[in-house]
């Protein structure tokens, strides 16, 4: 049996060597490594894949939340809600604009934003809510668009961890998360289902005006050279990584497929065990794109299988251990614990299993296994 990986980016690359060779071959030929071809090619790709009429891609997914917050206009005091159970980047760049983070807790089926702890928070300095589409499952945008709209808030997806997965509305219609809100945000960090070798992000918007002021602001704010017309940064992706995401996108809806056979063959093998709680899939199979296999471990055993998994070698990662309402860089006087009684409990509890496009059947039935015989 091969050596089990959290992420097997060396196996999946085999497959795509000889285009992703070729083509960084090409960019090196023709020195295009700054907004070349291939990063046209790879948005007008992506543009297709989503559905969405504007992609603009950056320097990585960090950036891109931050430029989303910039294109919109928002101001050093306005409040913007998102999730508490989340990584740090979502609050980070809404802490670095001098805008106010409103922290709210999670759904314990789903880990995402719960909106009814939207609705609570918000109050007339409330501009936009910011939901995650935590570990691949999609956030309940029926509901929370209708919040925004109720109360003319911006909607910025957070949709770093779930490309590819669809939503389906009520109304029976079906898109691409990222591409439902005012403004998407992705990153492609090497290990998300949709992954470049180094840091890489993206924008997306079906907003004409939105997208051109976007495209100023990831280019030092110029629309013509040395004509700085807004408030820019430098955050650009390079023609290496759009090379290598051209390679994989044509791949994305089978590395994601992948994904979701190996999620139920977790699930399978963990289901007679009564102190594990595996993944819930809200909708249909295709709202969960498993950029995270999590599970919850019951009964206050999962730091002993944390510890296990290392004395037998197996990779594993507890995402996330500690509430961001209780980092250092966010706490704030106004949050009340009594209202992050999920959040504190999912930090307790939860543990991610490897999960990639190269699992195979025998490496999933021994971590299950390991699994069962702990807790």
């Amino acid at each position: 049996m091969k050596k089990i990986q959290m992420v097997d980016l060396k196996g999946q690359y085999q497959a795509i060597k000889e285009q992703v060779d070729s083509s960084i071959q090409n960019i090196i030929e023709n020195t295009s490594f700054i907004n070349g071809p291939e990063v046209h090619q790879f948005q007008k790709e992506l543009e297709e894949y989503l559905g969405v009429k504007h992609v603009i891609p950056c320097a990585n997914g960090t950036d891109a939340l931050q430029i989303a917050m910039m294109g919109l206009g928002l101001k050093p005091g306005d409040e913007v809600i998102t999730a508490d159970f989340t990584f740090a980047a979502t609050v980070e760049v809404i802490a670095l604009l001098n805008l106010t983070p409103v922290l709210v807790d999670v759904d314990p089926v789903s880990y995402n934003i719960d909106t009814d702890a939207i609705k609570a928070a918000i109050t007339p300095k409330t501009k936009a809510i910011v939901p995650v589409h935590l570990f691949g499952q999609t956030a309940n945008m029926d509901e929370i668009l209708e919040i925004a709209k109720e109360h003319n808030l911006y909607v910025i997806e957070d949709n770093a961890q779930a490309i590819g997965a669809n939503y389906h509305f009520n109304d029976g219609s079906t898109k691409k998360t990222g591409t439902i809100g005012d403004v998407g945000t992705t990153s492609f960090f090497p290990s998300k289902n949709l992954g470049a070798y180094g840091d890489g992000g993206a924008i997306f918007t079906n907003n004409d005006e939105l997208a051109h002021t976007i495209r100023g602001i990831v280019n030092h704010g110029m629309y013509e050279r040395y004509h700085h017309d807004v408030v820019g940064v430098n955050s650009r992706l390079d023609s290496f990584q759009a090379a290598v995401l051209r390679a994989k996108l044509p791949l994305l809806d089978k590395y994601n497929d992948a994904r979701r056979n190996s999620a139920k063959l977790y699930s399978e093998e963990l289901k007679e065990n009564e102190n594990i709680e595996v993944p819930e899939i809200i909708g249909s199979d295709d709202t969960h794109v498993f950029h995270q296999y999590t599970i919850k471990v019951k009964n206050g055993k999962r730091d002993e299988l944390a510890k296990v998994f290392q004395e037998n070698n197996l990779p594993f990662g507890i995402y996330y251990p500690i509430p961001l309402h209780l980092q250092k860089a966010y706490k704030d006087e106004r949050y009340d614990e009594d209202k992050f009684t999920v959040t504190n409990q999912l930090v307790k509890e939860v543990i991610s299993l490897p999960m990639h496009t190269e699992l195979e059947e025998e490496q999933i039935k021994l971590i299950t296994s390991i699994i069962n015989k702990t807790v």
